[in-house]
């Protein structure tokens, strides 16, 4: 079929043949992406030194900042699920097995995410679109963090969220000298 016969036909995802569509997606990296070498290029002039596609932590981070735990994806707005609610309703062809695949993808960089908080690791994400647009601010988010983590301004446990069992509430008052506090 020819590509104008594609465009008319409205059940497919695209104008490419499937053997197009084939030869595009085969090409499709999983490491040293385009936005990867960006960011990466970004934070070496910087002076920030890294590890890339570290495999000795949970999820394999791009960047993996060693010496101030950061880790740091470079996650592409199809496959991470970016405005997914969205997206998902524009796929045509095959709709069951991507839905179920990038679903599957988003899940798994929740929970990768998770484990590495909880290894004491704080974890970016930047989409590619916002590293080639304003790979400057991507840069200064982690410089920011570094900062945040060399001089202990960074929580963790904040970011994490709020333990009831942990702290007082917002409204609770303490109780003036002498006396005792009692529980209701």
């Amino acid at each position: 079929m020819r590509n104008e016969e594609w465009k008319n036909n409205g059940s497919f995802m695209d104008v490419l043949t499937p053997d197009q569509r084939h030869k595009c997606m085969s090409h499709i990296r999983s490491k040293d992406t385009s936005i990867e070498i960006l960011l990466r290029r970004a934070l070496w002039r910087e002076g920030i030194r890294y590890r890339k596609n570290y495999d000795k932590l949970q999820g394999k981070p791009d960047i993996a900042i060693t010496k101030y735990k950061i880790a740091v994806f470079c996650d592409g707005e199809l496959w991470h699920g970016k405005d997914w609610g969205n997206k998902k309703d524009q796929i045509k062809t095959n709709k069951d097995y991507w839905v179920n695949k990038i679903e599957r993808n988003i899940m798994r960089d929740n929970k990768n995410e998770r484990k590495l908080e909880r290894m004491g690791w704080t974890v970016i994400r930047f989409w590619g679109k916002e590293i080639k647009g304003n790979l400057t601010d991507c840069v200064n988010v982690i410089k920011e963090t570094i900062y945040e983590i060399k001089h202990n301004l960074h929580n963790t446990e904040y970011e994490q969220g709020y333990d009831e069992n942990s702290a007082l509430m917002a409204a609770e008052t303490e109780p003036e000298y002498g006396q005792v506090k009692r529980e209701k």
